[in-house]
This record gives structure tokens, C-alpha cells and sequence, in this order.
């Protein structure tokens, strides 16, 4: 009973999370009972290629949302980061790592001086954003010129289609994937470990060692589960590790450096978090800064995936990546959202996606499940909300 007892507040004490998670797990197991086909390793491991690019953008949109604004642009910023990327290796003829690095400039660019408009101007985030959409998307066309270019070849195109394996051998499953997968399921214990001794250390509510134990058994379980899948594919995707590092450097960010606390105290107050010394122009200039950072390695992701740039390139990202976010529990007031949240969210929309994709399902059907997902998430949001205040 007191397992049972520990798991119900485990659940309640933070609904948005676990009931996504949950979602998530019942979305994936409805999708694989239609199509057996889903959990297979080929298709498990498009979906890693085919929406990275998205769960990309959710880290930095979730910090965006968390502060109390909105980017509309990411999209454009995405297709003119690519488009820059693609005139440097493809026309001037320069090596990879140099498109790579001019499309990082460009979004550090672009993220400037949306934030500047943001932070130091005053102009509302949605205002600034949109205006950012057309422009960055008409400076695309002009770069472009109206035309695609293509191919990148390699080492560029193998940044969102390559693989490690076979560097640790293996028969039939690559030993180098699960090594690392187990490397990660490690870490992540530790790290909850160290999280539990710390509360219990505060003298805050902690769930039952068995429960505890179980927790970790059941995710290590799924989670190797996921690498054999992948290892006896094709290998450890590269954009799988870009992914990796990138949600574990902003999760220490946002929930362990003193930048990230500020985020949470602007969006969850404004006026509160000037008068505690929280600098609030400086922290929204920061955010859109990274969000335009973010944007330029999706940029580069996606004309990698496509083995081109393209002038239409990224539209209508700027609404998945938002609405990863809110799926993910971030709320539409701000200050509330986590990264590993709009992952969870990212995957929700990307596992819909593809399971109707395999179902053949109509493709003037599938938005309109994606946008009742999105309403139903946020009518789930409001609803926390309100309960929360009626119980104070």
C-alpha cells in the first residue's frame, strides 16, 4: 500500500510532466498495435532523422515560452541559415565546417537583433518575431536567388544522415550503440540518485526505494531496449548525439545555473524579478540570442536531411516547435516548462506524424489531429491551473 500510496503522489505532484509521459506511452503503444511495422528499427530510426530538426528547435523555444514570450520566425531563421550554409559550400566552393559556421553566425546575428528589438526597444516578442518571418524569409529568396542549390556531398549531408558503427564490432547489433545508450542509462541514474539524497537531505517528499528502483529499471529497460533497436539497424545516428548533448547542456542550464533560474523568475513575474536585481532586458536579449543559435544548428540539420537549401525550407516549424513545448507542459502564461517536457512533446507530434503517415492516413487529415492535440494540451494546462488555484 505504501507503494501504491507513493506512486499516486508521485504522479499528482507534477501532472503536467508524468501525464504527458504517459500520453506519450499510450500514443506509442496504440500506434504499434495498428502497424506493427512502428516499433521496427527502420522506422524507429527515421524518426530520429526525420524530426530532430524539430526537437531542436523545442530546447529553444521552451526557454522562450518559459520567459513569457514567443518566436515566430524560426522557421524563415532555419531556411536562411541553411541557405547561407548552402552559398558558402556550394557555390564558393569552401569546406563544410566553414557553411556550418557561417550559418551559426547569421543565427547568433539574427537572434541579436531580434532581441534587441525585444529587450531594449520594447517592442512585444510576437510583434518582433512576426515582422522576422517575412524578413529573414524574403532575405532567403534573396540569397538563394529564387532557386534551390544542392547537392552539399560529404562530410555535410552525413551531419543529419550519418552513422557511427562498427567501432567496437559486433554480430548483427553494433556494440559501439549499445555502449553508449548504457553510458547515458548510467549517468541518468546517478544523476537521480544524487537528486533523491539531495531532497531527502532538505527533508523533501521523495518516492519509495522500490518504486525508486523500479523507475529506473523500467526507463533503462525502454531505453536499451531503443539502442538494440537502433544498433541492429544501421548504428548510432550522429544527429541522435547532437540531440543528446544539446538537451543535457540546456537542461543544466535552465534547472542549474543562475542564467536559467532568471528565465523562470521573468516569465513567472516581471515586476518581481526587477525588484529582486534580476536584470530582465539583459535575459530577454539572451534568450532570443540562443533561440537564433538553436535555430542556425536546425538549419543546418534540416539542409543536411534534404542534402539542400531551399527557399520554402522551414515553414511552418516555428508551430511544431511550439507546440512541442505546450504539449510538453510549458505553460501559455510562462514561467512553467522544462526541456525534457518539450522533447516528450516534440516526440508526441513526430510519433502522430509518422504513425499516420504509415496508416496512410490523409495528409489534409493530419493537421487537423495535430491542432486538436495542441488544443486539448492546452485546455489541460489551463485546467492544472485553475485547480491549483482553487486549492490555495
Amino acid at each position: 500500500m505504501n507503494a501504491i500510496a507513493s506512486a499516486r503522489d508521485m504522479l499528482t505532484r507534477n501532472l503536467r510532466q508524468s501525464g504527458i509521459l504517459v500520453a506519450f506511452v499510450v500514443i506509442v503503444a496504440i500506434f504499434a498495435l495498428l502497424n506493427p511495422m512502428f516499433l521496427s528499427p527502420t522506422n524507429l530510426t527515421n524518426i530520429v532523422l526525420q524530426y530532430t530538426y524539430i526537437l531542436i528547435l523545442a530546447i529553444g523555444m521552451v526557454m522562450i515560452i518559459v520567459a513569457g514570450q514567443i518566436d515566430l520566425s524560426v522557421g524563415s531563421v532555419v531556411a536562411l541559415t541553411g541557405a547561407v550554409s548552402a552559398v558558402v559550400v556550394i557555390k564558393q566552393g569552401l569546406p563544410w565546417w566553414m557553411g556550418v559556421l557561417a550559418a551559426l553566425v547569421v543565427g547568433l546575428l539574427v537572434g541579436a537583433w531580434q532581441g534587441f528589438w525585444v529587450a531594449y526597444v520594447g517592442i512585444p516578442g510576437f510583434i518582433v518575431t512576426l515582422a522576422g518571418m517575412l524578413l529573414f524569409r524574403g532575405l532567403t529568396y534573396v540569397v538563394l536567388d529564387n532557386i534551390s542549390l544542392s547537392p552539399f556531398g560529404t562530410p555535410y549531408s552525413d551531419i543529419a544522415n550519418g552513422f557511427l558503427n562498427g567501432l567496437l564490432g559486433g554480430y548483427g547489433v553494433d556494440v559501439f550503440t549499445l555502449v553508449i545508450f548504457a553510458i547515458g542509462v548510467v549517468g541518468y541514474a546517478v544523476a537521480q540518485w544524487r537528486g533523491r539524497q539531495s531532497k531527502i537531505a532538505y527533508h523533501q517528499t521523495v518516492e519509495s526505494m522500490p518504486l525508486f528502483v523500479t523507475k529506473l529499471v523500467v526507463i533503462a529497460a525502454v531505453v536499451m531496449w531503443f539502442a538494440y533497436q537502433l544498433g541492429s539497424y544501421r548504428g548510432l545516428p550522429v544527429v541522435l548525439i547532437i540531440l543528446a548533448v544539446l538537451t543535457i547542456v540546456y537542461t543544466l542550464v535552465t534547472q542549474k545555473s543562475v542564467f536559467g533560474r532568471h528565465v523562470y523568475a521573468v516569465g513567472g513575474n516581471k515586476h518581481a524579478a526587477e525588484l529582486s536585481g534580476v536584470k530582465v532586458k539583459k535575459v530577454n536579449f539572451w534568450i532570443f540570442v540562443n533561440m537564433g543559435l538553436l535555430a542556425a544548428v536546425a538549419g543546418v540539420v534540416y539542409s543536411s536531411r534534404m542534402n539542400a537549401a531551399q527557399p520554402a525550407a522551414g515553414n511552418m516549424f516555428e508551430l511544431d516547435a511550439i507546440a512541442a513545448c505546450f504539449i510538453g507542459g510549458a505553460s501559455t502564461s510562462g514561467g512553467v516548462g522544462r526541456v525534457g517536457g518539450a522533447i516528450i512533446g516534440g516526440l508526441i507530434m513526430a510519433v502522430i506524424s509518422n504513425g499516420m503517415q504509415l496508416m496512410g492516413v490523409s495528409t489534409s487529415v493530419q493537421p487537423i489531429v495535430k491542432g486538436l492535440v495542441l488544443l486539448l494540451a492546452v485546455a489541460f494546462d489551463i485546467y492544472n491551473r485553475r485547480r491549483a488555484a482553487a486549492l490555495r
